[in-house]
């Protein structure tokens, strides 16, 4: 089953600043153990808000608007997709996340609704 490991809070150090090549490597480490697993499907992490852009439609018409589409406090920083064999090993896998320790992780699993083809483009 796929679940979607949310980090949010979590400010990651810039290239130029002495924390960085520790933070990659922490990163990198956490994600050899999601490949060693086999569980790793994706990850990325994001710009920060600032640089959302929000599309709704309402009557028929996209409305756009810059930035998230909620005010809040938190910011989600990235994302990974893991195949895990149930809740108990993504949360496992969540606690080993070296983001976890500054910000949060949140874990929900992905919905399979019939019908529905979110296959890749070929």
């Amino acid at each position: 089953m796929h679940y979607l490991l949310l980090i949010y809070n979590c400010d990651r150090p810039a290239p130029d600043d002495p924390g960085f090549a520790d933070a990659l490597t922490r990163v990198n480490a956490f994600a050899d153990e999601l490949r060693r697993r086999g569980a790793l499907v994706a990850g990325d992490p994001l710009p920060g808000e600032s640089t959302a852009t929000t599309v709704s439609v309402r009557d028929g018409r996209a409305l756009v608007t810059d930035g998230p589409f909620t005010e809040t406090h938190e910011h989600l920083g990235g994302y990974y997709v893991l195949e895990c064999r149930d809740l108990d090993e993504a949360l496992e896998l969540a606690a080993l996340c070296p983001m976890a320790e500054a910000g949060s992780i949140e874990v929900r699993p992905v919905a399979h609704v019939p019908g529905v083809d979110n296959s890749p483009a070929r």
